[in-house]
Parts: C-alpha cells; sequence; structure tokens
C-alpha cells in the first residue's frame, strides 16, 4: 500500500522539517543533555522546553489545531498529522497540557473574561499548566475523586491531594477537577478550577519515577482559596467538561513517529557495531519485528486521522493506536536493551552515545499505563469495536 499525502500537505511537511532544522539544537546535543522526550524535570529543561514553545508561537504552529479566532492555526487533520508525526520524530518539545486540555475548554465553556485573560498567555507560551485529575484512590476510576471544593464568599476553598502531577513543580497554573457536591453521585458533583500554584496553601512534593527522573509530583492542598470567576464551565458539572474533545487529530501518531526514530538509531548503531549483534543474533531479528511493527502502527494512526478528515468519529480505532502505540515502544526499549546488553543499563549515555537506553527502557513502564491503560483500552476496543458484552 502507498500512502499519499495531497501536496500542499507535503509542502508543509518541508516548511515544518526546515523549521526543526533551524531551531533544534543538533541530535547529539540533545540526547547528550537528556533533552529528548521534553520531561521538563528540572529549569535547564524548562527553559529549554519553554525558548522552543515560543518560536512556536512565533510561528503560529504551537496551537496548530485551534481555531484561528482563538489565536490557532486553524489546521486540517492531516496538517496536525504531519506536524505531530515530524515533531515527535525529531524529538521536539512541542507538548503543552495548556494547548491540549484548558484552551479547548475555555473555548466552549469559558467566560469573555477568562478568554482573553488566559487564552493569549497559552498561546504565546507565557504559562506553563499542569493537570491536577488523579488522586491516591482516584486513577482510571477518575470519577471517585475526592479532593474538595467548598464555596466560601467569592472563593472556593480546596482541600485534598492530587497525585502523578506531571511538571507540577515547575507550572504556573494548574487545571484542577475537585468535589463541589459530595452529596450527588460520583460523575456529579464535580466542577473545574484553574489554579494559580503559587498559592498559600500549595504544597508540591516530588515523586520520583523508576528511571530516576522527577517528572511526576504529588500536590497538597491545605485551605486553598480559588475565587469563584476561575471556575471553568457549569459548577457540578465538571466531570463532562473534562471529557470535552474539540474536533483535535488524536491519531496516536507521536509514538509511531518517535519509535521509528528510535529502532533507526538501533539499527545504525548494530551496523556500525557489528560485535553487538554477533554477540545476540537473534537481535536482528527483534529489529526486524520492531521496524514491521513501526509501520502497522504507523498506518493505524494514518486511519484515525483519515476518518477525522472525513468527518467521522473514530472511537474503537484510536483506542487500537494507542494501545498498540504504548505496547510498541516498551519492546522497542527492551530489543535497545538486548542489543546493547551490560552496557544498556548505564543511566545517562551508554558506552556507544546512542541513547539513553536505560532510562527509555525503565521510562516505557509506565507506557501502558499513562493517558489510559491497556486494559481500558482493550474494553473499548472489545465492546465498541468488537460488540462483546461487558464481563
Amino acid at each position: 500500500m502507498r500512502y499519499a499525502y495531497e501536496p500542499e500537505v507535503e509542502a508543509f511537511r518541508k516548511e515544518v522539517r526546515q523549521f526543526i532544522a533551524e531551531n533544534l539544537p543538533p541530535e547529539e546535543v540533545r540526547l547528550q543533555r537528556g533533552y529528548e522526550g521534553g520531561f521538563k524535570t528540572n529549569q535547564e529543561e524548562y527553559d529549554y522546553t519553554m525558548g522552543f514553545q515560543k518560536k512556536l508561537s512565533a510561528k503560529g504552529w504551537l496551537a496548530m489545531a485551534w481555531p484561528k479566532e482563538y489565536g490557532g492555526g486553524g489546521a486540517s487533520h492531516m496538517r496536525q498529522l504531519v506536524y505531530n508525526e515530524e515533531m515527535a520524530y525529531h524529538g521536539a518539545p512541542a507538548g503543552n497540557m495548556g494547548i491540549a486540555w484548558v484552551g479547548p475548554s475555555l473555548m466552549l465553556y469559558g467566560t469573555d473574561e477568562q478568554k482573553s485573560r488566559f487564552i493569549p498567555r497559552i498561546t504565546g507560551a507565557d504559562d506553563w499548566w499542569c493537570t491536577l485529575y488523579s488522586e491516591p484512590g482516584a486513577g482510571s476510576d477518575l470519577a471517585a475523586l475526592q479532593t474538595r471544593a467548598t464555596r466560601d464568599g467569592d472563593d472556593y476553598i480546596i482541600n485534598g491531594q492530587k497525585i502523578w502531577t506531571s511538571g507540577g513543580h515547575l507550572a504556573d497554573w494548574g487545571w484542577i477537577a475537585a468535589r463541589t457536591d459530595p452529596d450527588a453521585p460520583k460523575h456529579k458533583g464535580i466542577t473545574m478550577f484553574m489554579l494559580d500554584m503559587k498559592s498559600p496553601g500549595v504544597t508540591v512534593r516530588p515523586l520520583i519515577n523508576i528511571a530516576d527522573r522527577h517528572g511526576f509530583n504529588e500536590v497538597f492542598f491545605e485551605d486553598v482559596r480559588v475565587p469563584a470567576k476561575q471556575v471553568v464551565g457549569e459548577v457540578n458539572r465538571g466531570w463532562y467538561h473534562m471529557a470535552v474533545a474539540l474536533d483535535f487529530e488524536r491519531s496516536g501518531i507521536q509514538a509511531y513517529a518517535g519509535g521509528r526514530r528510535t529502532v533507526e538509531r538501533l539499527v545504525s548503531l548494530a551496523k556500525s557495531h557489528p560485535e553487538l549483534a554477533e554477540r545476540r543474533p537473534s537481535v536482528r531479528y527483534e529489529l526486524a519485528d520492531r521496524s514491521v511493527e513501526v509501520n502497522v502502527g504507523t498506518f493505524l494512526a494514518y486511519r484515525v486521522a483519515t476518518m477525522q478528515a472525513r468527518g467521522m468519529v473514530p472511537n474503537h480505532e484510536a483506542s487500537a493506536s494507542k494501545l498498540f502505540g504504548s505496547e510498541m515502544g516498551q519492546r522497542i526499549a527492551t530489543t535497545g536493551m538486548h542489543l546493547l546488553g551490560t552496557h544498556g543499563q548505564l543511566r545517562d549515555g551508554t558506552k556507544h552515545q546512542v541513547i539513553d537506553q536505560a532510562t527509555s527502557y525503565l521510562s516505557s513502564v509506565s507506557a501502558t499505563v499513562a493517558a489510559g491503560t491497556s486494559e481500558i483500552q482493550r474494553g473499548i476496543i472489545a465492546t465498541r469495536g468488537l460488540g462483546l458484552p461487558r464481563g
């Protein structure tokens, strides 16, 4: 099968590649300094990420998918696909939670004051946002969250705890879901707030992950006052606002583009250091399998974007792409460890300086949990895709 883009889309791809070549540091510098993947674990990585996003903003690309009236690019699904694919392939730090979650909700449910205050700072890469959803007792079952917000005059007072907050230690603002009606059914009585992370009573504590990286945090709220004007949407309707999804490209192409680049690096390493493959000949078959899987996954992602471009709404198709991509990432990381052998256990660079394979291997463990567990994705595919009964 030959997949071809419209000439206009291919021209845009060339433009994106040229921009990346002119604005990203050389690959060897990014690998050496741990910039790839946009972990944002410390101030240096944060500055690097925001500096690049400022350039995207100036180009009009940071909010590529947003409507033009809100400062976005109004891009088609196929342009979004190409943009996401190229950014992920080159390891560019283009992801932004303000773009992904906050802005879309403000467009649909925000007041004029909220839109004028927050949207320009999101599209201008002036503020960094974190997502305050998960709690120790509310992960996949997010509607079980217990963080409380109680009305007190012109404010709400928030008490509770959030966990697994990516970048919370560097964030300017938090997008928080809190329970405003404890007596309502669990999918009701939840409200969305915009929270200044420097507010009195907010405590951010680091969670060091298995790869010895500080990306996650736990966040505690003790009598934190949030002005009522920072409620987004209807009070007690936050669950439905959380589920908002504007018509953005959601193919999951980033996993396959990044995976393709990693496989290419591993193949190049095997060619330049034949002794690695000679020690473990079966790794050649693994590399071949990973290459095939990247191609299969890429077409799963293309299918989702193509459906959206035709006005269709992908459901189980998007779950299939996410499931295959996250599990493929784990297999790629395992193959890298097999190729490098004991040297692969060295963190922050290997003997061959191709990639920090140890960190990649350990970080891949979370891929099948983050953004919807593999179990949840399989359930969606089974019930909505195959029509199987619920268990």
